[in-house]
């Protein structure tokens, strides 16, 4: 009585040389296939890697502004009359603990400002003058177009920082010791001219001067009018819900404390923004790929019938004929979506350089591309697996 022979079993490293035996025979139509898998796969990397660096310029771009400027100003009394901030409302906001720093700026109502003595009272030109505390272009961003910010030198003597739009309305072009303006009839020598604050635009139309001089010259009574506040990304919420109560515990109710800046909120918008296109173009490269790889095994199928029947004639069981396609699939997948990553990557690096952006290539992108490619090539070349372990051997050598 002869024993029943059972098949032979397929070591991990049996099931890739198989795997791989349509790949070597048909190598032009594994290269297209791979080429469309890689490019499919570059385009996801390079789309999240292009994309990201643009994100990182834009979050220098942003951070350098400065999105987490929150400002502290008097509102009005219960009765409707202008209220004011206490002396004491910035060294008060300094103690708040996500609080980086603190500045202020307060409003000379009465000091005018005039380019010369001849120009009429009235004729004011919009322009302000503000008493301004040393390290005020630190924490609002500001930036000098021409000449120097105020220091512990200039800040008690007679010396003024124009906004870009003080100096435009005065016909100042530049800054230096030989140029003056009428700040609440003294002579002030312009030391500076800033550039327009983008989130400090009070700052363009106006005079600034030290916080001494405008006590000992202009009748400044110390008390501020604007504080500007910078604290961290995730604590300007809460740092917003107590800017009121902290600066003036008697009358919380009577100051008024900004929102959070629009440079903050289009931060999180083009996080959002950038969150939802990586996902739609990654989906959308990742089924393109899969389809290239079902198209090709399904075509591979077809073309190799006969194989597959005297494969199955001299023993091969179903599972190792499934077990022979899903590992080219698989292969092929492994080729494309391995190439497509370096590909994509090297079109990240050298865009980014391009345009002097950070160079910004996400690990999970290059890793994520590969292993997905890896499953939607398994799932794809799963139909025409099963397909080729269907048929029978009679079946498969009577197909011309």
């Amino acid at each position: 009585m002869t024993a029943a022979l059972s098949p032979a079993r397929m070591w991990p490293r049996d099931v890739v040389k198989v795997g791989a035996v349509g790949l070597r025979t048909r190598p032009t139509r594994a290269f297209l296939s791979a080429l469309g898998i890689a490019t499919a796969i570059s385009a996801k990397v390079s789309v999240v890697g292009i994309s990201s660096s643009s994100r990182a310029e834009l979050d220098r771009t942003l951070a350098a502004l400065g999105t987490n400027l929150l400002t502290v100003s008097p509102g009005t009394t219960m009765t409707g009359e202008a209220a004011q901030l206490p002396e004491t409302a910035e060294a008060m906001v300094a103690r708040i603990g996500p609080v980086e720093s603190v500045s202020a700026i307060a409003r000379l109502a009465d000091a005018k400002v005039y380019r010369t003595d001849k120009i009429p009272e009235a004729q004011t030109n919009g322009l302000a003058a503000y008493a301004a505390r040393l390290d005020l272009p630190a924490t609002t961003g500001a930036r000098m177009r021409s000449g120097t910010w105020l220091n512990e030198a200039t800040s008690g003597y007679p010396a003024v920082v124009l906004g870009s739009s003080a100096a435009e309305r005065l016909g100042i072009s530049h800054a230096g010791p030989d140029v003056q303006v009428l700040v609440g009839g003294r002579w002030f020598a312009v030391v500076g001219i800033l550039e327009p604050a983008a989130l400090a635009p009070e700052l363009d139309s106006a005079a600034l001067v030290g916080w001494e001089v405008a006590a000992s010259e202009l009748r400044f009574d110390g008390l501020p009018t604007t504080i500007y506040t910078r604290s961290q990304d995730a604590q300007v919420p809460a740092v917003q819900s107590v800017l009121g109560a902290t600066a003036n515990p008697a009358a919380p109710n009577e100051v008024e404390v900004s929102r959070p800046s629009d440079a903050l909120a289009a931060q999180q918008a083009a996080g959002e923004a950038f969150t939802g296109l990586l996902l739609g173009l990654g989906a959308v490269a990742l089924l393109v790929g899969g389809v290239g790889v079902a198209n090709t095994m399904v075509i591979s199928v077809l073309e190799r019938r006969a194989e597959i029947g005297l494969r199955r004639s001299l023993g091969a069981t179903r599972g190792q004929i499934r077990t022979q396609f899903l590992a080219e699939s698989l292969l092929l997948s492994a080729l494309g979506g391995l190439g497509g990553a370096v590909l994509g990557s090297v079109v990240t690096v050298g865009y980014a350089v391009y345009q002097s952006w950070p160079v910004v290539v996400p690990l999970w992108a290059v890793a994520g591309g590969a292993a997905a490619t890896l499953v939607i090539g398994g799932i794809a070349g799963l139909y025409p697996a099963i397909r080729a372990s269907c048929l029978s051997p009679t079946e498969a050598l009577a197909t011309p």
